[in-house]
């Protein structure tokens, strides 16, 4: 997840339309700002995005969800901003902006080093067994047959695979040769120019592989929570983990239209004390929930407790996106952990293992790694889990269900949100 990184600006914007009036807000668009002609994609005609993203003469719309990604002179980007604010047709237009998937770098851990190795001597004592154990006595674990993370939210004791159940990782890409995930890919697509879905960076696999890791991995413990579900692996960030919004935008409606129940998305950006959640993405949140997608996102690792909790990062900052927060193996917030700093939207609703989570990497692998981006794919795999359990549930019910069904733990709600995620 994000650590170390300011706004940074495409000159580019995202913008939203009324999907009852959208073509006026186009054409006022291109008569009042002079917007580079739109070309018109939906989520099922993926193939040319990444490069029509990628030319500066062309804007992208994407009709299942009326959204753009928008080219414009720099001489005419007030003209957009003020014809956006006055045409009742477009709901928001926001500068483009991108984000990161990056390591955790803090003095506990050093920044040279961005998998940290998984160690047979760093597996401990006892198996956990419910989460009121742990949160007496602090627990100590054995991962002799499953992660010590999906011990604490209690995969182990359910009986529920997601089986058939569509879930998104939005990120760097997927090891689509990595002999525990081949089998568990639905469909993968690259949204970044001039790459495909192949991850390079790693930390795409590591999600996919904690979301939907087989029950009998190459290699043990097992560390899936879902490992029945179908992942849709949608590649966008690049091979360094960066990317644009628009590339997420793409990823976005590419997973509704594929019948996503859930996006994980371990990527975002950082944003300052009181600022305000951006609103395209919240429109997009609510958007896919009323189409039957939840968005589940990491709440960031900026932050350096216990001198200083830094805000919810984007767009996990949203109301309509589930914020995750990181838990260490003592069911504490993790020591990088964001927290509930800014107002509405910035708030944490659930945490997650986020602390030595062994996963698979490329190569055919597997590594231990720390951050809100290993808590985020627990919260979407528990969300396919409940999915199985409730295939006419909607979006939001499943959200509200994760939340309620959460265990207190006792932390403040402000890092903790409602308490342990738990597998139902």
């Amino acid at each position: 997840m994000v650590n170390g990184h300011d706004s940074e600006y495409t000159g580019r914007y995202v913008v939203l339309f009324d999907r009852s009036s959208q073509e006026s807000g186009i054409s006022a668009l291109s008569s009042a700002a002079g917007i580079a002609p739109l070309e018109r994609v939906t989520g099922t005609e993926s193939g040319n995005v990444a490069e029509l993203l990628e030319r500066p003469d062309v804007s992208v719309l994407f009709e299942d969800l009326s959204a753009a990604v928008v080219e414009v002179r720099p001489e005419q980007r007030h003209a957009l901003v003020t014809t956006a604010e006055a045409e009742p047709s477009i709901v928001t237009a926001e500068p483009e902006r991108m984000v990161h998937a990056l390591p955790i770098t803090t003095p506990q851990q050093a920044p040279t080093e961005f998998f940290p190795a998984f160690r047979s001597d760093e597996d401990v004592i006892t198996r956990h067994t419910m989460a009121e154990t742990a949160a007496v006595q602090g627990p100590s674990w054995i991962e002799d047959g499953y992660t010590w993370g999906l011990q604490a939210i209690r995969t182990h004791l359910s009986h529920l695979t997601g089986d058939g159940v569509k879930v998104a990782v939005l990120d760097t890409g997927v090891d689509t040769d990595h002999p525990d995930l081949a089998g568990q890919l639905e469909a993968s697509e690259s949204f970044v120019p001039g790459e495909t879905v192949e991850d390079v960076h790693g930390h795409g696999t590591h999600c996919i592989g904690t979301v939907a890791g087989p029950a009998d991995p190459q290699q043990g413990p097992r560390y899936g929570v879902a490992p029945e579900a179908r992942i849709l692996a949608a590649k966008v960030l690049d091979n360094m983990g960066n990317g644009p919004d628009g590339q997420i935008l793409a990823g976005m409606a590419w997973a509704v239209s594929h019948g996503a129940r859930v996006i994980s998305m371990s990527v975002g950006a950082r944003v300052r004390p009181g600022e305000l959640f951006p609103q395209a993405y919240e429109m997009l949140a609510v958007r896919a929930l009323a189409l039957g997608t939840q968005i589940v996102a990491a709440a960031g690792n900026d932050s350096r407790r216990p001198a200083r909790t830094a805000p919810v990062s984007r767009p996990a900052n949203c109301p309509s996106i589930l914020s995750v927060a990181a838990l260490d193996t003592a069911l504490a917030p993790a020591h990088f952990s964001n927290g509930a700093v800014n107002g509405q939207g910035g708030e944490i609703n659930i945490a997650a293992p986020g602390w030595q989570v062994r996963s698979a990497v490329p190569g055919g692998g597997y590594r231990a790694m720390n951050g809100t981006s290993m808590a985020t794919p627990h919260a979407a795999g528990v969300v396919a889990l409940l999915a199985q359990a409730h295939p006419d549930a909607s979006a939001a019910d499943l959200s509200a269900a994760l939340v309620a069904s959460a265990f207190p733990l006792g932390q403040p709600a402000a890092d903790i949100g409602a308490g342990l995620l738990q597998a139902p």
